[in-house]
């Protein structure tokens, strides 16, 4: 039962931020949290009391409610978690509801699984419905700004030998780059902007299978 209603709290405060982006600052009435939500009025002015109880919001009787500092944080991570969750979705051959199941991923997302969408959707900064990802917050954004020894192709510099460690697409895309060279242990090298060489072969790829295939950096020192 914790589990599930901390769930419910992060529903909330993520409602919260969708608010809080149209008018930053701004009072929400509870009616308009119940019925973004559809939950009952009763219900949603008490779970906002609630969450005023443990200093995530500021709550005024009869006109609503606001994010406090620590609020504004959960709900901006919240928020940003379910549109990294709706954005790998998109990358993968997933035929199912993306927004229902972001709905659910988001919640088993903790600050390791943040960090690495962060790198893998790199440099996305809209959702598939081209709704803005949040920014990170500090303690994300201290983390992401440490280089990794794991980037996509995306983020591969130049000249620089790496790996072939991860291929997130669909079958028949995979079959193809496998027969360009680049399968699970080649050795990849990028040429140019969109150019690269796996295995003495050389290839052209779009963005979007540029953020698909991820590397480990040779003889980095991370």
């Amino acid at each position: 039962m914790v589990g599930h209603f901390q769930e419910f709290e992060d529903e909330y405060l993520e409602m919260m931020y969708e608010f809080h982006e149209k008018e930053p600052g701004g009072m929400v009435r509870t009616g308009d949290l119940a019925a973004k939500l559809d939950v009952s009025p009763a219900s949603a002015t008490e779970m906002v009391q609630r969450l005023a109880a443990r200093g995530y919001l500021e709550y005024i009787p009869y006109k609503g409610a606001r994010f406090t500092n620590a609020g504004l944080v959960h709900g901006q991570k919240m928020k940003r978690r379910h549109r990294l969750a709706e954005v790998l979705l998109d990358i993968l051959p997933y035929e199912g509801d993306p927004h229902a199941t972001a709905c659910r991923l988001e919640h088993a997302i903790d600050d390791d699984m943040e960090v690495a969408l962060s790198r893998l959707i790199t440099p996305e900064t809209k959702d598939p419905s081209g709704r803005e990802i949040p920014q990170p917050t500090p303690d994300i954004a201290e983390r992401l700004s440490k280089r990794s020894s794991s980037v996509s192709l995306m983020n591969l510099d130049t000249d620089t030998p790496a790996t072939l460690s991860a291929i997130f697409m669909a079958a028949d895309e995979a079959q193809a780059l496998d027969a360009g060279g680049f399968r699970i242990g080649s050795i990849i090298v990028r040429t140019g902007p969109n150019s690269f060489v796996a295995e003495g072969q050389e290839a052209i790829l779009s963005e979007r299978w540029m953020n698909c295939v991820f590397v480990e950096i040779l003889n980095d020192t991370v």
